[in-house]
């Protein structure tokens, strides 16, 4: 895990749920860890939503101001800068698609001195509409990069359908990946699958699910 990690995708796409498992997983080896919610987009999946457990897992979280109120528009008002540049590791949560992007763009300039040390993960999920065909996940791809004025560094395949989900479905994702990856020339850092299938098959990084939908909860 380099030092900043910066999570983006296409809205739905799991972007909330990597960021929740790799902060867990950091602070469970003992890392430090600070989690930025920086998706001012959508109010109903975000990280912002797990305060207790990350309070109680020793992870700091950061949101901007108003985050979680009916405002429309929540303050940017935290240095971004200045938590990357202190102990540990600060993974980003942005929001979905290129309108979530533009907020994460205000940062940039700083984000690019980590040069080596940031990661930009692309989370994709052929099963969402708008990025069922590899061309369209590699459309948004590039649209991200522009509203961000970062560029990605790999690729995480999290192509699942939340409580429908069996092993066929991320199985079959895979060639998707392969094809977006390589259209991008970019590596894939891993494939998901729910710890709750049990899929014995090393292709796959086992996640818990810990975004859901209201139903689902």
């Amino acid at each position: 895990m380099r030092k900043v990690t910066v999570i983006t995708g296409h809205y739905g796409s799991g972007k909330s749920n990597i960021s929740t498992n790799l902060a867990m997983e950091a602070a469970a080896s003992g890392k430090k860890v600070t989690v930025v919610d920086l998706d001012i987009v959508n109010p109903y999946f975000r990280t912002a939503d797990f305060k207790d457990m990350f309070s109680e897992n020793g992870i700091e979280l950061i949101t901007p101001s108003y985050a979680n109120t009916n405002l429309d528009i929540p303050a940017l008002n935290f240095d971004i800068e200045r938590i990357a540049k202190s102990d540990g590791y600060l993974i980003v949560d942005v929001g979905g698609d290129d309108d979530g992007a533009v907020a994460l763009g205000r940062f940039s300039a700083g984000l690019k001195e980590f040069g080596d040390e940031l990661d930009m993960f692309y989370v994709i999920n052929r099963y969402r509409y708008l990025t069922k065909e590899p061309s369209e996940a590699v459309e948004l791809m590039y649209n991200i990069e522009a509203a961000s004025r970062l560029k990605h560094t790999a690729i995480i395949n999290n192509s699942n359908l939340g409580c429908d989900t069996v092993a066929e479905t991320v199985i079959s994702s895979l060639d998707y990946a392969e094809e977006v990856s390589k259209s991008v020339n970019l590596p894939i850092v891993f494939s998901t699958v729910p710890n709750s299938l049990s899929l014995d098959d090393n292709r796959f990084k086992g996640i818990e699910i810990y975004v859901k939908p209201f139903w689902e909860r």
